[in-house]
C-alpha cells in the first residue's frame, strides 16, 4: 500500500484514536479543571498527530525526523 497522505500512517491513526479517548476521559474531569489540567492534557494529545502531519509534509527527511522526535524531560 502506498502512503499518499499522513492519514495513511498507522501511527497517525493511533494518535487520533488516543486523542479521541483523552477527550472522552477529560469530559469526566471536574469543571474546576477545565482551564487547568484538562486543557493542558488536551493540547498535549492533539500535538502528537499534528506533529506527525507536519513532519510528513516536509521536503527533506531530516526535517521530517525533527517533528517525530520529542524532547525528553529530565
Amino acid at each position: 500500500m502506498a502512503i499518499r497522505s499522513f492519514k495513511d500512517l498507522e501511527v497517525w491513526q493511533k494518535a487520533m484514536d488516543l486523542a479521541a479517548n483523552v477527550y472522552a476521559v477529560t469530559q469526566t474531569m471536574p469543571p474546576e479543571e477545565r482551564f487547568g489540567l484538562t486543557n493542558q492534557v488536551r493540547r498535549a494529545v492533539t500535538s502528537i498527530p499534528a506533529n506527525i502531519a507536519e513532519g510528513h509534509g516536509r521536503l527533506y527527511q531530516a526535517e521530517s525526523i525533527r517533528f517525530y522526535q520529542l524532547p525528553v524531560a529530565r
